[in-house]
């Protein structure tokens, strides 16, 4: 039977706090996770910003979002291996300094290369954090709470999309596109300080090696869900990088195409929709994380076909990416809980191939769903992405009955 054994406690602090929540501690990791991912997305919104300044093209300025997630792939497989024993809680604060470091390079630097060094660290600073983030929220609040804790790290990205890069933007197009970079970066400085006297001591758990990995992979059930993770991923990102360009085709009531506006109050209400089912689904997730690993999974391949097969109804339009915000906002909540129960000794180990399969899934949806937009169009792209997110799905509900 699968196990759902209680996760090791490594420290104090989730037995002091037994009867009551310490917010401290998971708001610090919250902003951590908003300020981060606001940093790896803000190129996005300034590309021509960034692409006029430097001298280079808007394809190459996006390259700075790329090298942040090979960056990520790359470090979740090895973060253990070089931090065995190190203290979690300075690791954190370190990775904190470390982003600081790359939003004050990119605000600087002369020359495109060095934002593209710059951009490399920060993805290793995003990959620790996300690989450190289950252990640490065990860790903190012990294992009956672990998916209640993991709310705020959820949420932190959440927030980022919906306010963190606007904001970012705004800054950038207020004074200059550095300055957006330059705020976060001070930000994260204060954050380190945060970090170190707010966090309790995190002693590092089972380190995430090569050979830690591949036993955490061979664990009933593990490589089963873990493709269906890449999968969900996959038709999320295949279908969301392209949302422009499906929502362009949506009319109104007269029949005529939507406005520009309208567009950006239907990605709002997505955001928006993430916001709130992160919310909602933290609050259940510790006992219904294997439901919600298989129901998510189809509400977003739902959502998706709605976007696609009724264009002409706005309002079921925006009822779908608000739908569809709320589930894939939770699904590394939901994912990391599932994980967290799955692997209750190996928390690192579950953790870095969690982050590897979201990175790889991203690498993924980037090449082939360009490749089949430009070649058979969007209502292609979307039908495959509901296929995808549909299979991912099934192959959870197998991991399920998968048994030790």
């Amino acid at each position: 039977m699968t196990t759902t054994a209680p996760i090791p406690v490594a420290s104090q602090a989730a037995a002091a706090n037994a009867s009551r929540m310490p917010y401290g501690a998971l708001i610090t990791l919250m902003m951590m996770s908003f300020l981060l991912v606001t940093s790896e997305f803000l190129p996005n919104g300034v590309l021509t910003e960034m692409a006029e300044g430097l001298g280079i093209t808007t394809g190459q300025a996006g390259q700075t979002v790329s090298i942040t997630a090979l960056a990520g792939l790359i470090v979740a497989l090895v973060v253990g291996s070089l931090f065995p024993r190190l203290d979690r809680r300075t690791l954190l604060v370190w990775m904190a300094l470390l982003g600081a470091l790359s939003n004050f390079i990119v605000a600087l630097a002369p020359a495109f290369w060095i934002i593209l060094v710059a951009r490399f660290l920060l993805g290793a600073a995003l990959s620790t954090f996300w690989s450190m983030s289950i252990s640490a929220a065990s860790s903190i609040v012990g294992p009956a709470r672990l998916g209640r804790a993991l709310m705020f790290t959820s949420g932190g990205v959440s927030l980022a999309t919906v306010a963190g890069v606007p904001v970012g933007v705004m800054l950038s197009n207020a004074f200059d596109w550095r300055v957006g970079f330059a705020i976060i970066g001070a930000a994260l400085l204060l954050l380190a300080v945060a970090l170190r006297f707010v966090l309790p001591v995190i002693p590092a758990a089972t380190a995430s090696s090569f050979g830690a990995l591949g036993r955490a992979l061979r664990h009933p059930g593990m490589a089963l869900g873990l493709s269906g993770h890449v999968l969900v991923v996959l038709g999320h990102f295949a279908a969301y990088t392209y949302i422009r360009l499906a929502l362009e085709r949506v009319s109104d009531a007269q029949g005529a195409p939507i406005s520009a506006g309208t567009v950006v109050t239907l990605l709002v209400l997505f955001g928006a929709g993430g916001l709130v089912g992160n919310f909602i689904i933290g609050l259940v997730v510790d006992r219904t994380y294997r439901l919600l690993s298989v129901v998510a999974p189809l509400i977003i391949a739902v959502s998706v076909l709605t976007v696609l097969a009724a264009p002409g109804a706005l309002w079921a339009v925006g009822v779908a990416v608000t739908v569809w915000g709320a589930c894939f906002a939770s699904w590394l909540l939901i994912v990391n809980t599932w994980t967290g129960n799955k692997l209750p000794d190996q928390l690192e180990a579950g953790g870095s191939l969690v982050v590897v399969g979201f990175q790889a899934a991203i690498f993924l949806a980037a090449a082939g769903g360009g490749a089949l937009s430009d070649l058979l169009g969007v209502p292609m792209l979307y039908s495959s992405a509901i296929v995808v997110l549909a299979v991912g799905s099934l192959l959870f509900g197998l991991s399920h009955r998968s048994r030790a």
